[in-house]
């Protein structure tokens, strides 16, 4: 009996257990379950708004959309023939005329769609077009960023504007700055030009380029060369860095500089540090630190450390002035040089204060304080004309008063010839025959059989002529009332030894063509006043 009381009570004591645990657990199951928190508090979930038909099959994770279905995320609405809905991942993929519309600024249209709405992410596949207000994207595979506002493209693409078509293999186009940045293959068409390189940005607004790398514009007025630079396709005005090259459609012209801002449609261009612009096809070159051009009226100018090469002789002018201007046309070409001027060419070598050269005519002109040298010879005077043929210097005219000096081999023993007029005539490159017109005075060192000196002769006649060879005087022709007088070597006043004007000014010479850059400034006691020329009362000027 007390056994049996013992069971049942045990059994009792189970029982309860157990029903306190059920009630337990059921109260357990009733109570909501913990909070989770989001993975992105921010995060908005896709709303399907639109589909005519909708169901979902077994064992596939996703809700099948079709027909005129239509999407909403944060701003945008897409659009599409049929879709797949992954309510899990918040993504979707549309299938058949896909169609993304943000606000009234963005579409985009394409063939697929996979978009992430965690991420705001959408890649787009197949007969893509984006379309913004500036501009319109076409490619068959475009990844959109809509966080960023970002679209870009890996499989070739082309963007088309108002003014220009820019393809490219690898593409991206920000909607926010309206910058798009091309690589691979890149090719800008303009109507008036085209852009080839592998690197370029473009902004669809200001329709300015960025090239920033090895790049070719062609264009019907020629080619440009640069690795860095910019190019307005509205203006035609360009900034080419780097030692960027201008080439003239024929090719016989071609411009580099440090700097150059250019104007394809006006050909006006100046350009900065080292400029070197040649004339191939008229052999002419001209270099500064600062140039400018006008292709249209064929005309250059040059400044600070100017220079300009003349080649088309045999034997090329070297030429140098504070400032240069070149003018071409079909038949001549015009070469202004002013202030500091100096040049070299083998058979001849000058400074003056301004020149003009015509490429015609052969004719180089020399204006204020002109000084030539031949060999041993010096000519100056206020103008000299200097004509050169395609080997050497054939004859040289100084104008209103003139002063010829030989430098002997004797130190400090000058033949000299001055006079109103001078004609100067060559031979391979040597003063054959001087030829003085009005007031002629001479002072030359005669010579004996044996070379020695004998005396200096004096003389003074309206006109003269003297025949020069091996840097002896050969022969001396004098007419119309004349003076003559020789002084025995012993007798001679060192002050009687020159005429009046004479200035020996060698050291001012260049002596080779880089020399030209250094300074033409007379010593003070050179700057001597040139003298007047006047009809003495006993030397009567006739025509001849």
């Amino acid at each position: 009996m007390t056994k049996q009381k013992n069971n049942t009570k045990h059994y009792g004591s189970m029982l309860l257990l157990s029903v306190l645990f059920v009630v337990i657990l059921f109260s357990y199951a009733q109570q909501p379950p913990p909070a989770q928190k989001p993975i992105n508090p921010n995060m908005k979930i896709i709303e399907m708004q639109k589909a005519d038909i909708l169901y979902k099959l077994e064992n596939f994770d996703a809700t099948i959309l079709k027909n005129n279905v239509v999407f909403y995320h944060d701003g945008a609405y897409m659009y599409c023939d049929s879709a797949y809905l992954h309510e899990k991942t918040n993504s979707f993929e549309a299938f058949g005329n896909v169609r993304m519309e943000q606000g009234d600024t963005i579409f985009v249209y394409g063939d697929y769609l996979n978009y992430n709405g965690n991420t705001k992410f959408a890649k787009l596949r197949y007969n893509i077009r984006l379309e913004d207000k500036q501009a319109t994207l076409f490619t068959d595979s475009l990844d959109y960023d809509r966080v960023a506002n970002l679209g870009y493209y890996f499989d070739g693409g082309l963007l088309v504007d108002e003014e220009n078509e820019l393809s490219s293999f690898w593409g991206q186009y920000d909607l926010n700055t309206k910058e798009a940045l091309f690589n691979d293959s890149v090719k800008l068409v303009n109507p008036d030009y085209t852009i080839y390189t592998e690197e370029l940005k473009y902004n669809t607004v200001t329709k300015i380029a960025d090239i920033i790398g090895p790049s070719t514009i062609v264009s019907d007025s020629g080619t440009v060369y640069t690795d860095r630079g910019w190019y307005n396709t509205i203006t035609d005005d360009s900034q080419l860095l780097d030692r960027s090259r201008v080439v003239s459609k024929d090719g016989s012209k071609f411009l580099t500089g440090d700097t150059i801002y250019h104007n394809q449609k006006t050909g006006i261009g100046k350009v900065y540090g080292d400029m070197f612009l040649q004339d191939s096809l008229r052999k002419a070159i001209i270099g500064g630190n600062y140039g400018y051009y006008d292709d249209n009226l064929g005309y250059a100018m040059a400044t600070d450390s100017a220079y300009a090469i003349e080649y088309s002789d045999r034997d090329s002018l070297f030429l140098h002035a504070d400032t240069l201007k070149m003018i071409t046309d079909s038949l001549d070409r015009q070469m202004i040089a002013y202030y500091n001027v100096r040049f070299f060419r083998n058979d001849i070598q000058g400074v003056c204060d301004s020149l003009q050269y015509f490429s015609k005519d052969s004719l180089l002109s020399m204006y204020k304080n002109p000084v030539i040298w031949n060999g041993n010879y010096q000519l100056l005077g206020n103008q000299i004309d200097i004509y050169l043929n395609d080997s050497t210097i054939e004859k040289a005219n100084v104008k209103e008063y003139s002063l010829g000096i030989l430098k002997r081999p004797v130190e400090n023993q000058f033949n000299q010839l001055t006079g109103r007029d001078m004609t100067a005539t060559f031979e391979n490159g040597n003063l054959k025959r001087l030829l003085v017109e009005g007031n002629a005075e001479s002072l030359y060192y005669i010579l004996s059989e044996d070379s020695t000196v004998i005396g200096l002769n004096k003389t003074e006649s309206a006109f003269l002529s003297m025949d020069i060879k091996d840097d002896k005087v050969e022969k001396l022709k004098l007419w119309n009332s004349t003076k003559a007088q020789t002084t025995p070597l012993s007798q001679l006043d060192p002050k009687s030894s020159t005429l009046k004007g004479f200035v020996w000014l060698d050291y001012m010479r260049p002596v080779s063509a880089w020399d030209i850059f250094r300074s033409s400034k007379r010593k003070s006691e050179d700057n001597i006043a040139q003298p007047k020329r006047f009809r003495r009362p006993d030397v009567e000027i006739q025509s001849r």
